[in-house]
């Protein structure tokens, strides 16, 4: 006799997240929080979030970053009527490493592109978020050569969001 588990959309639900479930409780058991996961940066007294993204947009362009896309999150949720803060998310790419990248290890798609959440907080206050690549970069086990690529990212992706969060043109 063969049994069948029918999976009902609360089943799909929870299969749906188990990956996320086994992250967050692998996290904790590390010690580790999300916010150990992220860079972040507030916005300097004085610098508006729209200075902020101008910044940014310059500083990728002279670095050659491209921005491939840009979501205004907040936009989408005021379209709902949900209430909400400024939320924007942009993601930058260089192509060529990228292609390197997933070229020696196709899990580097998950991290790609490049991404900087602009957020306002609870407090009103501006941020700009993005992931921390350090562990990334730190378990990659990338030889030299991409390795050095993989900080070049990390450095430029910095510099964008330090020229963001200082407003500096």
């Amino acid at each position: 006799m063969r049994s069948s588990i029918r999976l009902t959309a609360p089943w799909l639900a929870l299969l749906a997240c188990l990956p996320l479930l086994i992250l967050a409780s692998t996290l904790r058991a590390e010690g580790m929080k999300i916010a150990d996961t992220v860079f972040k940066l507030p916005l300097a007294e004085g610098v508006s979030m729209d200075d902020a993204v101008d910044s940014m947009l310059l500083r990728a362009n002279a670095l050659n970053f491209k921005l491939v896309a840009r979501l205004p999150l907040y936009k989408e949720l005021e379209a709902m009527s949900v209430p909400t803060r400024r939320v924007e998310i942009f993601q930058f790419c260089d192509a060529r490493i990228a292609a390197r990248m997933l070229a020696v290890n196709l899990d580097f798609a998950a991290y790609l592109p490049c991404r900087i959440t602009l957020i306002e907080d609870e407090h009103g206050k501006p941020w700009l978020v993005t992931l921390d690549l350090d562990p990334v970069i730190q378990m990659a086990d990338l030889p030299p050569d991409l390795q050095a690529l993989a900080i070049q990212v990390r450095d430029t992706m910095n510099e964008i969001m330090q020229a963001g969060a200082s407003g500096d043109l």
